[in-house]
């Protein structure tokens, strides 16, 4: 029985991996075509993008912090902030909610 309960956990995990990666190029492309963000794509934007985007924010600030003592001799400080930091607080904070660009 202990068998047959990892099979099907995993196919049920395989299943839910390419459905859900189908479902998002499908979305992805929609946009595209799109002039306006729809309601549900200002939903989905709100929802789960910007919490993704203050914790990549979050994440790259303690990065860039970390990567200070190799970034300040090579002088590429400012890039490293810029990549790390500044370009996901961008994506967060600065575009309309639900243009995904």
């Amino acid at each position: 029985m202990h068998i047959w309960t990892k099979r099907l956990l995993v196919l049920v995990m395989v299943a839910s991996l390419v459905f859900t990666t189908g479902g998002f190029s499908a979305f992805a492309q929609g946009q595209m075509m799109e002039d306006e963000a729809s309601a549900e794509s200002m939903m989905a934007d709100f929802v789960a993008l910007r919490p993704l985007g203050i914790a990549a924010t979050g994440i790259g600030l303690v990065f860039f912090v970390a990567s200070l003592p190799f970034s300040v001799p090579t002088g590429s400080t400012g890039e490293v902030f810029d990549r790390l930091v500044a370009d996901p607080a961008s994506f967060t904070f600065a575009r309309p909610l639900g243009n995904i660009d």
